[in-house]
């Protein structure tokens, strides 16, 4: 069959700041093996310009593709996007089948082919196993029912799904489609030839407001000796020098994250790699700490969340202020760059919070900040906690985390936008955060920093300008319920849990 993916143009301000693009993982994940089973596989990264829908749908059609594969990895607010070019692309040709996939769409299917008619057939959950069963069902003419994992419209127009399919045990027996980009137009960290990759998938802890532990329903991890392989592969032949991690926590297993550590430093590429993880797997792993920056490991996003006990105790967020700081202490101490992300946006929350909140961040010292707004997902065991809450921002583009999407009890938008731009300011600005931006030791590191305090003063000043002129909350909008529907945290596992596998080790290990 003829396919063509598409990756929608997204709305994000972060997406449209910078200069640099990172290739669209989810959808070559899924074309990798579709090429494997002789399908025609092509890519349309409309993120690039980027493209207005009337460019994407004449590329598209242009190819006269039997599927059309939509998909974004910030799959909420880049909802109506993808619904307008499905929409679009069905007025030019009926014919051609669209196939839609991503978190938002694993859990609002009924929702998603009850409003619009353009979507045909909706993945749920993981896409590599699940596409290919159902190309090959469309290809031969089985019935739809016989695939696990998607939702559709039988021919009565009875809007149905499958049962769940199961989640893939053994990562290693699918490849990325690298072959469908050009790594020349990827670039991150302020020119650096990039991909983003998974080195595992999931999660094992139990905050309630992740959008994402669900989805992948359990923790998992690739052959470290494979995907270290993997990656001096694409920089002795593609000329990739940084690895974004898409990981939620690729830290997980000790053991495992050991054994690609160990096998990226034999491997022996000069690559940096970024990513995610919790504080207290640093913590844990302060003997081997300079391996992780021995085998490229050069910045780490720490989800801190907040820094007020009893909001961390409502999130389950499960960590501890002292282990936060402890673990930027220990990632400095290695020449590895720490970034403290900070919610904002709880319902009770008062000047008191935002002022204590600003004197933690100061005590932490983190390297770089990243102020985010909490944003329920229907499907996490928040959502149900925040229920009633009021909903002031309905265009659902801006349910990105940088958007202050819920009415606050005791501030309202102005003043917590004021405060957060200010504090954003104010700890990136201190004495201490220049001196290293002007003075740290490694010039490689020194790049990053700087790099990233200009990409930041642009999307500071540009969120400033859209609050200012381009936004209006609603004073009286429905409550979260009423907006979203209802909760759905007995559906968070979007896919069967797989059976154990070897390469699935205990995350205590």
């Amino acid at each position: 069959m003829r396919i063509v993916l598409i990756n929608p143009p997204h709305t994000a301000i972060g997406s449209r700041i910078p200069d640099d693009h990172l290739p669209p993982l989810g959808l070559l994940a899924v074309a990798g093996p579709l090429i494997d089973d002789g399908h025609i596989v092509s890519l349309i990264d409309a993120e690039f310009g980027p493209m207005e829908i009337a460019e994407i749908v004449s590329r598209a059609v242009g190819s006269h593709p039997d599927l059309v594969l939509i998909g974004h990895s910030g799959s909420t607010s880049a909802h109506p996007t993808a619904r307008a070019i499905a929409e679009a692309i069905k007025c030019r040709d009926p014919k051609i089948s669209i196939i839609y996939g991503g978190v938002f769409p694993t859990y609002h299917w009924r929702e998603v082919l009850a409003e619009t008619a353009a979507f045909d057939i909706l993945v749920r959950g993981e896409g590599e196993e699940t596409m290919r069963r159902l190309a090959d069902c469309l290809a031969t003419g089985r019935p739809l029912a016989t695939v696990p994992g998607i939702a559709f419209r039988d021919d009565h127009g009875e809007i149905l799904a499958t049962q769940p399919a199961q989640a893939i045990a053994d990562l290693d027996a699918y490849r990325v489609g690298w072959e469908l980009i050009d790594h020349r137009r990827y670039s991150y960290w302020g020119g650096k030839r990039a991909v983003v990759m998974q080195f595992s998938r999931g999660c094992p802890h139990l905050c309630n407001y992740c959008g994402q532990r669900g989805f992948w329903t359990r923790w998992r991890h690739r052959s470290p000796e494979l995907f270290a392989r993997e990656i001096a592969r694409l920089y002795r032949e593609e000329g990739v020098e940084l690895i974004n991690l898409a990981d939620e926590n690729p830290t997980s297993s000790r053991k495992a994250w050991l054994a690609f550590l160990e096998a990226m430093i034999a491997e022996n590429v000069p690559v940096q790699i970024v990513g995610s993880t919790r504080a207290d797997d640093i913590v844990r792993d302060a003997d081997i700490l300079h391996l992780y920056r021995k085998a490229g490991v050069v910045r780490w996003l720490i989800g801190m969340e907040n820094t007020d006990e009893a909001t961390l105790t409502l999130i389950k967020k499960g960590g501890a202020k002292a282990t936060d700081r402890e673990a930027i202490r220990l990632l400095r101490q290695h020449d590895i760059l720490s970034m403290a992300t900070w919610v904002v946006g709880f319902e009770e929350e008062t000047l008191g919070h935002l002022w204590r909140g600003f004197r933690q961040l100061l005590s932490y010292d983190p390297d770089q900040i990243q102020a985010l707004y909490v944003t329920p997902h229907r499907w996490t065991p928040f959502f149900r906690i925040a229920r009633d809450r009021q909903v002031i921002e309905t265009d659902i583009r801006k349910w990105d985390y940088k958007h202050q999407v819920l009415k606050m009890r005791y501030l309202s938008p102005i003043v917590l936008v004021a405060c957060v731009k200010l504090i954003e300011v104010a700890v990136q600005a201190r004495p201490k955060a220049l001196l290293r931006i002007l003075f740290h030791r490694d010039p490689e590191q020194r790049h990053s920093m700087r790099w990233y305090t200009q990409m930041g003063r642009r999307v500071w000043f540009h969120e400033i300008v859209e609050f200012l002129f381009r936004r209006r909350h609603l004073t009286d909008g429905p409550t979260l319920e009423n907006f979203w529907g209802a909760p759905q945290d007995a559906e968070e596992e979007s896919m069967l849990r797989p059976q154990r596998h070897v390469k699935s080790l205990d995350a205590a290990e």
